[in-house]
């Protein structure tokens, strides 16, 4: 049996997050598009595309951090559920505040999908756009999605 490589490193910070969820990959190329992810949405880029990712991390193209979201051999149902169990872990017993947090942007151009009239808070008032509710969670002044 020929044993698997070790994984790419990357920023200490990301490398130590994601070690919780090694086991939930069963290759390591999964497991470092898992890094990768994470950096990209940690980054300072504009947008968080795949191809800006993929640039930000120095990859290629995204053809892998494509491939990772739609075919790779993990469940994101796993995911979620250690994602849990570890916040639970860090939370332990103190008190967490709940915040939902409505987003909405204004279509521009031609080419978005998904976009109908509706409520955008932020220019108040009904237009063409794209909507989203996140919820977080806030223990001293830290968040958890």
């Amino acid at each position: 049996m020929v044993k698997p490589r070790p994984d790419q490193k990357t920023v200490t910070i990301v490398d130590e997050y994601c070690s919780l969820y090694r086991d939930l990959f069963p290759e390591v190329r999964s497991y470092e598009y898992f890094k990768y992810l994470h950096i990209g949405l940690l980054s300072g880029i504009k947008r968080k595309t795949l191809p800006a990712i993929a640039r930000e991390v120095g990859l290629e193209n995204e053809q892998g951090l494509h491939h990772f979201l739609t075919s790779s051999p993990w469940l994101a149902k796993d995911l979620k559920e250690r994602r849990l169990k570890v916040i639970l872990s860090v939370v332990g017993k103190r008190e967490i505040t709940v915040i939902m947090d409505e987003t909405g942007d204004k279509k521009k151009g031609k080419t978005t999908d998904y976009v109908k009239r509706q409520y955008i808070g932020n220019i108040g008032k009904v237009e063409n756009g794209i909507v989203s509710v996140n919820a977080y969670g806030l223990i001293e002044r830290m968040t958890f999605p």
